[in-house]
């Protein structure tokens, strides 16, 4: 064998050619590990940068108003619901709670504790309003502006649950846009009771509302989405859809809707009342026959 033999053939250039590509193969293999470890931590970065971006983004939930004047600031009370749903699951009184927070959350809006009332009640030998002037006798004890009773009409705690609830409102004349009787005959005999705070409240209740919310209803489920805006983590594995999925959480949903509506009918009962002119501006305390007598030029 000469000098010109090729050196493909050589033992020493084959372990040079070996030890090259080993050493090729070693550093692809690091640059592909370097690369990986800065992607992940990109990745990770941004992921982070977003979850904290997330965090920070707060949605203001939809908020109740009072349908009456901005100098008006009623004081309210809720009934303990009655139980008509036909189902002993139901337990009233957390829904009479439920109902008392939705309240307590309405700008304009004051509304007692229902351990209050249930004292009232308590002290009055009541166990349950039954009738309108059950609700006149403990509006008068506990001095208030307005009452809302109501009954559970349904209720069904399974996926997807179903509530159903009917509830009235009752309140003193003069205090939310309705007028104070006028003629001292007409209060004789109309459909009222003075209390001894000296304050006349009607037995006809000023608005009402029924509603039965079942989650199967698509239009409900628009509902639901629309009030746990603001109200829900929006990083929780269901969402909003956990309104749907727990009883405590569906029972707040529903309170909140039925208190909603009833203002809404309220607010279109001022409005009318405003339109026939019955309304007495708010504040004054006076109504419009007694207003215009008043000295002129003043």
């Amino acid at each position: 064998k000469t000098w010109a033999e090729p050196l493909a053939n050589h033992a020493v250039w084959q372990s040079l050619c070996t030890g090259m590509e080993a050493m090729t193969t070693s550093s692809v293999k690091a640059v592909s590990l370097s690369t990986l470890i800065v992607v992940a931590l990109a990745v990770a970065s941004v992921a982070v940068s977003s979850g904290c971006s997330n965090k920070a983004e707060l949605t203001p939930p939809e908020l109740l108003i009072s349908p009456y004047g901005a100098e008006s600031s009623p004081l309210w009370a809720v009934a303990p619901m009655r139980n008509e749903s036909g189902t002993t699951t139901v337990d009233t009184l957390r829904v009479s709670d439920a109902v008392v927070s939705k309240v307590a959350e309405i700008k304009g809006i004051t509304c007692l504790p229902l351990n209050r009332t249930i004292a009232a009640m308590r002290s009055l030998g009541m166990p349950s309003v039954d009738s309108p002037a059950d609700a006149v006798r403990l509006m008068t004890a506990l001095g208030v502006d307005g009452i809302i009773v109501g009954t559970v009409t349904a209720y069904d705690p399974y996926e997807p649950p179903k509530l159903g609830m009917s509830v009235a409102l009752f309140g003193r004349p003069g205090s939310m846009g309705r007028p104070l009787a006028q003629d001292p005959s007409a209060i004789s005999t109309a459909a009222s009771e003075t209390g001894a705070t000296g304050r006349t409240y009607s037995l006809q209740p000023l608005s009402v509302t029924s509603q039965y919310l079942d989650a199967l209803n698509h239009e409900v489920k628009m509902n639901v989405k629309r009030y746990a805006e603001g109200r829900h983590d929006e990083q929780s594995a269901r969402g909003w859809q956990s309104y749907l999925s727990r009883m405590d959480l569906y029972t707040e949903f529903a309170s909140w809707w039925t208190v909603y509506s009833l203002l809404q009918n309220e607010r279109l009962r001022v409005g009318r009342d405003a339109i026939n002119g019955q309304s007495i501006p708010t504040g004054t305390g006076k109504s419009p026959t007694t207003q215009q007598q008043a000295p002129m030029g003043r």
